[in-house]
């Protein structure tokens, strides 16, 4: 019967989106339209006749004969259970979500029930997306705030829970707010200006501000914003994550503040608490020669390294650096290696503070040579007093030159510790920040004396170097002005008031083939010696000439000169001139200088005139052989 009227119903059922089955009373397929086949899969022909249960999953068709009896039997049109418990068969074996309208109609006293079917699948990974993104907003770990772009204020609308654990401020105080409550009264802070600029314009921002619980505790926060911004290219909302980095900045604090003192010293420096006594920090020369590692120091005190050592009298000593009644401490001691091997050693104590906790610094310096000297001594000349007088003034050469060479030594290096330590402790005493210039300046002290201390010890690696012939010379093909730009740069910042240096002419085509860094290395020891002996408002000249052979350069000061007596030692390691005994220097880069180039196949030589000045002439081959 129902087929007479199939025109009428292929008019009706292609007009709507959903699918549409029409089953006859003994759940017996009769008619499916286009968006029904689309949803199971099958075409009209070949799900026409077939019963209901071809496109209901196995496990539901027992409840679902009885449903449907109990639904002739009413004759009323309704919606078919729970959307979320009813399900379809496709043609594949996919089951899918569904949700059913059923609706009884009559036709020539035969009963027939049309289904409009809703494929819900999409609905429902949808919803399931959503929670699953909402259970991952719930358990991060950071903190998660979304703001309404258009509302007045860009107010919070939805936050985590790490958000709150870590804010402390109710639901109230949050939702509905803007966010800078977090600032407090700390509102011109400089990266702040930057977000509020990117917000404005609707750009992803990142900046780490300093923010305030609710009970005014202050933690670092990495804040990374980004926008929202609809089909239309409108911002609707904003996305902020939060990040706690306060243990991370604090850690870089204390890092840097340890770096300045620490940077590779090959002396020991000892970091310890004023309180408990215990090391909190070594660096690492004092590692390597205690022989205990950072873990095991930190379980320890002074009083475990120094054998002699007794508790009472070690505090009673330091005690005055903690009232105060004197700026640091010097005193010798000694110290008990890991190995248990002892050696003497003289300490440099002061306090200082380490972020908010008062701490000793120690720099210790081992002395076991300044010690050992006078007893080697009068041992070798007892055991050598019958030996021939050409070899007691050859141990005596020896001695004055261990001599010399400990003095320098102690002289070039505890002056410049000195300089840190006291630059140190002045620099925690200023926390306000119109104190700012007076740090700038310690710190810069700081970074000098470190920046010659490193140059010192470069220099008596390369002397190291150079005795054992471990030097490895690495030859490579270079422009001349290359090396003469990068030294007269850095020698400008050297430079004495009116001081200037008068760069050579003609010197862009001139190259070479030798070792880059030695070369540089060289000429920036003449310049450098240059400025250094020279007075206020004087000129040095630099000249270079080259022919097919050989390359010539030479540096011309107007200095003090070198006194005639001593211009036959002036390349000796570790000799000083007489006029220049007390201007800071080791002795050392006029020997190294000299070996280099003699290495290379060159030379140098001078010429010099007291309170005239100085010309040092470097040659060396264009071509390394």
């Amino acid at each position: 019967m129902f087929h007479q009227d199939k025109d009428i119903f292929n008019i009706l059922s292609e007009t709507i989106s959903e699918g549409v089955l029409i089953v006859d009373e003994n759940q017996n397929i009769v008619k499916v339209n286009t968006a029904a086949e689309n949803i199971f899969g099958y075409s009209g022909k070949e799900i026409s006749g077939k019963a209901l249960n071809t496109l209901i999953p196995p496990a539901h068709h027992k409840r679902h004969a009885i449903r449907f009896e109990a639904f002739i039997k009413m004759g009323k049109r309704r919606k078919m259970g729970d959307s979320s418990n009813i399900f379809g068969l496709k043609k594949n074996g996919e089951v899918i979500p569904v949700e059913v309208d059923l609706n009884p109609f009559y036709i020539f006293n035969e009963t027939y029930v049309m289904a409009v079917i809703k494929d819900l699948s999409e609905k429902k990974e949808t919803e399931r997306n959503l929670m699953l993104r909402t259970q991952a907003l719930q358990s991060s770990k950071n903190g998660v705030v979304i703001t309404d772009a258009l509302k007045k204020d860009n107010p919070i609308i939805y936050f985590n829970s790490a958000f709150q654990n870590l804010t402390g401020y109710s639901d109230a105080e949050i939702l509905n707010h803007n966010c800078r409550f977090l600032q407090g009264k700390d509102r011109n802070q400089k990266p702040l200006k930057k977000l509020r600029e990117a917000i404005k314009k609707g750009e992803s921002c990142q900046a780490t501000l300093r923010n305030y619980k609710k009970d005014g505790s202050m933690f670092w926060n990495d804040l990374y914003v980004f926008p929202i911004i609809d089909s239309n290219g409108n911002t609707t909302n904003f996305i902020g994550i939060q990040n706690d980095v306060t243990l991370k900045i604090k850690s870089e604090e204390e890092r840097h503040h340890l770096a300045t003192i620490f940077n590779e010293s090959l002396n020991e420096i000892y970091v310890f608490d004023t309180k408990t006594l215990k090391f909190i920090n070594a660096n690492y020369g004092a590692q390597k020669n205690i022989g205990y590692n950072i873990e095991e120091l930190k379980h320890m005190t002074p009083l475990d390294i120094k054998p002699f050592a007794i508790k009472d009298e070690f505090i009673k000593t330091i005690d005055v650096l903690i009232k105060k009644n004197v700026e640091k401490l010097e005193f010798e001691s000694i110290h008990q290696r890991k190995d248990g091997t002892k050696y003497p050693v003289e300490v440099h104590l002061q306090t200082s503070y380490l972020g908010e906790k008062k701490v000793f610094v120690a720099i210790i310096l081992d002395i076991t040579e300044r010690k050992n000297y006078t007893t080697r001594l009068e041992n070798k000349v007892e055991e050598r007093t019958q030996q021939l007088k050409i070899a007691l003034n050859k141990e005596k050469e020896l001695n004055e030159l261990k001599t010399k060479f400990l003095s320098l030594v102690s002289h070039e290096f505890k002056t410049p510790l000195s300089g840190i330590l006291t630059s140190s402790q002045l620099l925690s005493k200023y926390h306000l920040s119109e104190h700012q210039e007076k740090r700038d300046k310690h710190i810069k002290t700081i970074t000098d004396k470190v920046y010659y201390l490193n140059n010192i010890l470069n220099d008596f690696l390369s002397i190291e170097k150079l005795e054992t012939g471990k030097v490895n010379y690495k030859f490579n093909h270079f422009k001349l002005s290359k090396i003469v730009n990068e030294v007269v740069y850095n020698a400008n910042m050297l430079l004495k008031e009116g001081q200037q240096i008068n760069y050579p002419e003609d010197i862009e085509d001139l190259s070479l083939y030798q070792d880059e860094k030695i070369i540089q290395l060289i000429f920036s020891n003449l310049l450098h010696n240059a400025i250094k002996y020279s007075p206020e408002g004087s000129v040095i000249d630099l000249k270079i000439t080259q022919d097919n052979n050989v390359t010539t350069l030479s540096v011309i000061d107007e200095g003090v000169g070198i006194p005639l007596k001593d211009q036959k030692s002036i390349f000796e390691r570790y000799f000083r001139a007489e006029n220049v005994i007390n201007t800071q220097g080791t002795g050392i880069g006029l020997n190294i200088a000299k070996n280099h180039l003699e290495n290379l196949g060159g030379n140098i030589c001078f010429n010099s005139k007291e309170n005239l000045g100085t010309t040092f002439t470097i040659t060396f081959p264009n071509v390394a052989e």
